[in-house]
C-alpha cells in the first residue's frame, strides 16, 4: 500500500511511539479498508500453561491472550477524494475463558479513533515482556485522549509523535502523555528509537490520559508493580523510557538488539533500569517459526538495592494456515542482585528467585 501522512485523533491507543525490534520482528497485516466499507475483525488466542511458581506452588491453568491479544472490531473508510480517507475503528479486548473484557474492562478498550491508521505486536507473548513491562514495550497500557501523528516514507525514514492530554481543568500536567518515535528501513537493515513521558500517571481521578476512564473501568497501567520490582516505593509522579533497537534479516534468520533505559520518579524511593535485549527469530519452513530471545535487566534504587532480573524466551510457531496457526512458548527468569522475587509479566510473583512457564496454544485471526 502506497505511504500516506497520518493523523489520528484517538480515545485509546498504544503508549508509546518507541518502534523496537520487538515490533519489528513481528508483522501484522496492515489496517486497510476499502471505499464505503465497514469491516469485522478479530484474534481469538488461547491455550493452557504450566506455571513453575504462583507464590510457592506449581499451577496448571487455561490462559487467554498469549501470543495476541484476543479482540473483536469494526473499522472502515470512506473515500474523501485526493487520496485521503475519514476512517474510524472500535476494538474490543476479552478474555476468552472468563468472558471478561480487558483494559479495565472498557467496551472498546483496545482502541477507539477516528483519523487517519496504524499497529504492532511481538512473537513472544507479554508474559515475555522485560520486567514486568516496565518500558511498555509490549505493549500493555492504553492512552486516552490522544493525538497521534505518524509521517510519509521518506526513502525508508519515517517518525511520528503522540499527546494524551489530561483533560483535567487547572492540572495541565497532571496525568497527560507525550512520546516521540522514528524509524529507518533500509534491505534487512532496521533501525528505531522512542521516548515516552508519563506525568503523574494514573493520578485521582477519571478523565486523564493514563488509567482509568469513566464509570465501572479500571486502570491498565502497571507502573506501580514495576517499581515495586525495581525494590521503589511510593506514587509514581513521572516515568520516562528512552528505547532504541535494531534489526538485521539474512536468508531465513533475523537478529535484533534492544536496549531500553525506564526512569520512575516517585514520591518514596525512584528507581530506574537498563534492560538488554539480544534476540533473534528463524523461519525454518514457511509454515514454522522459531524464536529465542535474551534479557539483562539492571535496575537500582533510591534505597540503595540493585535488582537484576535474567529472563529467557524460547517460542515456536506453526501455521495451519493463513489465519490459524498453533504455538508453543517458553519464559524462564531469574532474580538476581538485590532482588528476591522472579514474576514474569502479569502472573502472580513467585515465593523464590526463579519462575518458569510453558504455554501452549491457538490462534485464529478473521
Amino acid at each position: 500500500m502506497e505511504s500516506q501522512e497520518t493523523f489520528i485523533v484517538k480515545n485509546r491507543h498504544a503508549a508509546t511511539f518507541a518502534l523496537t525490534t520487538l515490533a519489528m520482528l513481528a508483522a501484522l497485516p496492515t489496517l486497510c479498508a476499502a471505499q464505503g466499507n465497514v469491516t469485522l475483525y478479530g484474534i481469538v488466542d488461547t491455550g493452557v500453561a504450566y506455571l513453575s511458581n504462583q507464590g510457592g506452588a506449581q499451577a496448571w491453568k487455561t490462559q487467554s491472550s498469549n501470543l495476541s491479544g484476543s479482540r473483536w472490531g469494526l473499522r472502515g473508510a470512506e473515500d474523501l477524494g485526493d487520496g485521503v480517507q475519514a476512517i474510524f475503528l472500535l476494538e474490543n479486548g476479552f478474555d476468552i475463558n472468563s468472558e471478561a473484557m480487558a483494559q479495565g474492562n472498557r467496551e472498546f478498550g483496545r482502541q477507539a479513533y477516528v483519523g487517519r491508521l496504524s499497529s504492532a505486536a511481538q512473537w513472544a507473548s507479554i508474559v515475555g515482556a522485560h520486567v514486568q513491562d516496565m518500558d511498555d514495550l509490549a505493549p500493555a497500557f492504553r492512552v486516552n485522549n490522544a493525538i497521534k501523528y505518524t509521517s510519509v516514507n521518506y526513502n525508508g525514514f519515517s517518525f511520528g509523535g503522540l499527546y494524551g492530554a489530561s483533560n483535567q481543568a487547572g492540572e495541565f500536567a497532571t496525568n497527560r502523555a507525550w512520546s516521540l518515535g522514528a524509524r529507518y528501513s533500509h534491505g534487512p537493515l532496521v533501525l528505531a528509537l522512542g521516548y515516552f513521558m508519563l506525568n503523574h500517571p494514573a493520578a485521582p481521578g477519571t478523565a486523564g490520559a493514563v488509567g482509568a476512564s469513566g464509570a465501572g473501568t479500571g486502570s491498565d497501567y502497571r507502573g506501580a508493580f514495576a517499581l515495586k520490582a525495581l525494590d521503589g516505593n511510593g506514587t509514581i509522579t513521572r516515568h520516562q523510557t528512552f528505547a532504541a533497537g535494531g534489526s538485521y534479516t539474512a536468508g531465513r534468520a533475523t537478529l535484533g538488539l534492544v536496549y531500553s533505559h525506564v526512569v520512575f520518579d516517585a514520591t518514596g524511593a525512584s528507581a530506574r533500569a537498563d534492560n538488554y535485549e539480544i534476540n533473534g527469530r528463524y523461519q525454518a519452513s514457511p509454515a514454522l517459526l522459531l524464536g529465542a530471545a535474551y534479557v539483562f535487566t539492571d535496575g537500582r534504587s533510591d534505597t540503595g538495592q540493585r535488582p537484576k532480573y535474567h529472563q529467557i524466551n524460547l517460542g515456536a510457531d506453526y501455521f495451519l494456515s493463513k489465519r490459524t496457526d498453533l504455538y508453543l512458548v517458553g519464559l524462564y527468569q531469574r532474580a538476581a542482585g538485590d532482588a528476591q522475587n522472579a514474576g514474569l509479566n502479569l502472573l502472580p510473583a513467585s515465593s523464590t528467585n526463579v519462575q518458569t512457564e510453558v504455554m501452549a496454544g491457538i490462534r485464529h485471526v478473521f
